[in-house]
């Protein structure tokens, strides 16, 4: 008999302890709540650029293609920050941010042959709208966005002294720009709950990103070329995070 009480105290304990654990971790993702999460970043282009095409001369329009030419944009890496609000149980709203970057712009075709052309530090904010399958006090929740994204970019520089040589002349020089851009996301991605407030996550996004690039030469002899490429990034992001939930 005293085995048997000290069996059924033994179950309720055990009992107690897991409807402890469920109501701890029912508040941690449930409306009101706020998310934090950093982590691993990683962004690959998927695109490419265009051929070179030479616009104007000195003023003078000639829209002449550089048949061969392109390029495409590098992958990288950085750190990536996300704070999500949950406005119901299963919808969040997320905001995407990540620490500067740089990626590279790299000669295809007969461009090939430079490498590096360039380089670029791109700022790419986004909003996601969220929602979270499961309840709120599953462990597990995956989730999909759709949210809208605005690029800008910053330090756009024309590195490679070679290329610049070869289309300019001894005594050349290029300034590069990049234009900015509204764009779509797409995401998908899991939670998975370790404690009330800690949480591991991953996320996988598509934008649908290009933007225009204007090369601004200038021989030695003073004359002044215009070039435009247009250049698809279209990256998909890998976001691997810890996450902290208040």
């Amino acid at each position: 008999m005293r085995n048997y009480k000290r069996a059924i105290s033994s179950v309720g304990m055990v009992a107690c302890i897991c409807s402890a654990a469920l109501i701890g971790n029912a508040n941690a993702q449930s409306a009101g709540s706020i998310t934090l999460s950093t982590g691993w970043l990683h962004v690959a282009p998927q695109g490419n650029a265009t051929p070179l095409t030479v616009e104007s001369v000195d003023g003078v329009t000639v829209n002449q293609q550089l048949s061969g030419t392109g390029a495409h944009a590098s992958s990288t890496d950085t750190m990536g920050i996300t704070t999500e609000y949950y406005v119901t149980d299963n919808i969040g709203v997320a905001t995407l941010i990540g620490l500067p970057l740089t990626v590279n712009l790299v000669g295809d075709g007969t461009l090939k042959k430079y490498g590096t052309l360039g380089s670029t530090r791109p700022i790419p904010p986004a909003i996601v709208l969220r929602y979270h399958l499961f309840a709120a006090q599953s462990k597990f929740r995956p989730f999909v966005g759709l949210g809208v994204n605005y690029t800008w970019f910053t330090q756009v520089r024309t590195t490679n002294s070679q290329f610049v040589t070869d289309n300019l002349g001894p005594g050349g020089s290029a300034h590069a720009s990049l234009s900015s851009s509204w764009n779509p996301v797409f995401e998908i991605g899991a939670n998975y709950a370790i404690t009330k407030h800690w949480s591991v996550g991953t996320a996988v996004g598509y934008v649908p990103l290009k933007t225009h690039l204007t090369l601004d030469g200038t021989t030695a002899t003073g004359t002044h070329i215009v070039s435009r490429s247009t250049l698809r990034i279209d990256p998909i992001n890998v976001f691997l995070n810890v996450a902290y939930t208040f």
